[in-house]
């Protein structure tokens, strides 16, 4: 099962609906991923509750003037079946830059800005505009 698919899928579908947030379970890629969402601007904030499992993430979903979801699209892009790595020189331009990548790299989650700013590369995980 793809945790990381189900929870983008979760997102896009919750700002769909139009909801003030979103409950979904924590772990520490969901939580990084959480984390670059939030230091781009394309959610409020997000909280974690932990408990006797794996704790509960409530992310607070963002809506521009219009009342029209901030996220306009979020896909997976490297799945449990197909593993997809890029160089720090290689990480795809999103949009023509208007959106950005998710990497899973050495250094932790960090966005495609900050992984060329690092001169590091890794596992892209999802593309975000």
């Amino acid at each position: 099962m793809d945790t990381i698919a189900q929870f983008l899928t979760s997102i896009r579908n919750a700002g769909s609906a139009r909801l003030e947030k979103l409950d979904t379970p924590a772990s520490n890629m969901r939580i990084g991923i959480a984390k670059i969402l939030q230091d781009e601007g394309y959610i409020k904030t997000f909280k974690v509750a932990r408990d006797s499992k794996q704790g509960i993430m409530r992310i607070y979903l963002k809506y521009d003037d219009l009342g029209a979801h901030v996220i306009k699209n979020i896909q997976r892009v490297s799945t449990p079946g197909r593993r997809i790595y890029s160089a720090h020189i290689d990480i795809p331009s999103v949009r023509s830059g208007y959106g950005f990548s998710v990497l899973s790299t050495n250094k932790g989650i960090v966005s495609s800005k900050q992984a060329k700013a690092l001169k590091i590369g890794g596992e892209i995980l999802c593309q975000v505009w």
